[in-house]
């Protein structure tokens, strides 16, 4: 079996920890309401019960606790949990938020439904899909899902500027799409993809550029205060152009793509 990229490692994972990484992560766009009904379409058997893998702050735990009986949120950054208790259903008495790695942790299954928010490419997936299949219920399912800004008239120019800057300078990196890297190794199992009506989120630029710090390959404390502000002011200087009153006009979309969980190819 190929190895995973290197841009999904643990090294690229462990940015997480970083406080300036956990307080940019409030900048990144929404999830569309529209993702958390397709989501509760999707928890069929009983208990209503979710996990969510690799949940961060809990942008998709906390909302998706109003759908279901019980969310189980994990994540391997504790500041990540304690700036998630913060925020809106962070303290749900239906969230419980577990400190570790999915693929260690205690765990209460049955799961009618499994949930990564761009997050499945961080655990060993030879671990962690074996134990997902030994957690869902009957008619579970695992649900992969990426939101994203629609493409905007300064894409190319941005990821220029970004590119020297970025964390990811290994010579095997290689640009991956998670789903198809782990349907190839045979993990997952396609079942079904839906995308949401794109939403408006209107945001300015300073802070649409400091959620850029709240990737992995960009984190503030990994780069250094001077070069990221370098980065921060040529990316400032860019959308200045195309929007002199500092206010970006943007939408965002999810894709949700179902399926089930697989031994893998060996």
């Amino acid at each position: 079996m190929q190895p995973k990229p290197t841009n999904f490692s643990t090294y690229y994972a462990e940015a997480f920890k970083d406080q300036q990484v956990v307080d940019a992560y409030r900048y990144r766009p929404p999830y569309p309401q529209e993702v958390f009904a397709i989501l509760a379409s999707l928890v069929i058997d009983e208990p209503r019960a979710v996990l969510d893998v690799g949940s961060g702050s809990g942008d998709l735990a906390r909302p998706l606790v109003d759908f279901v009986e019980r969310v189980d949120a994990v994540d391997f950054s504790q500041k990540m949990i304690e700036h998630g208790k913060q925020l809106p259903n962070g303290n749900h008495p239906q969230l419980h938020w577990i400190y570790g790695k999915v693929e260690e942790v205690p765990l209460a299954p049955p799961y009618a439904l499994i949930t990564a928010g761009s997050s499945i490419h961080w655990p060993d997936w030879n671990v962690a899909f074996p134990r997902f299949r030994t957690l869902l219920t009957p008619n579970g399912s695992l649900a992969l899902i990426y939101r994203r800004v629609q493409p905007m008239p300064w894409d190319t120019q941005i990821k220029e500027i970004l590119a020297p800057f970025s964390e990811h300078q290994d010579k095997n990196h290689r640009g991956s799409n998670a789903i198809k890297e782990v349907e190839t190794r045979g993990f997952f199992s396609r079942q079904g993809e839906k995308q949401t009506t794109p939403i408006p989120f209107v945001q300015s630029i300073d802070d649409y550029t400091e959620g850029l710090h709240s990737r992995s390959s960009f984190s503030t404390e990994r780069m250094g205060q001077q070069r990221a502000a370098e980065l921060d002011q040529q990316v400032r200087t860019l959308l200045l152009q195309f929007h002199p009153d500092g206010i970006l006009p943007l939408h965002v979309v999810a894709t949700v793509t179902w399926g089930k969980p697989e031994l893998g190819t060996k």
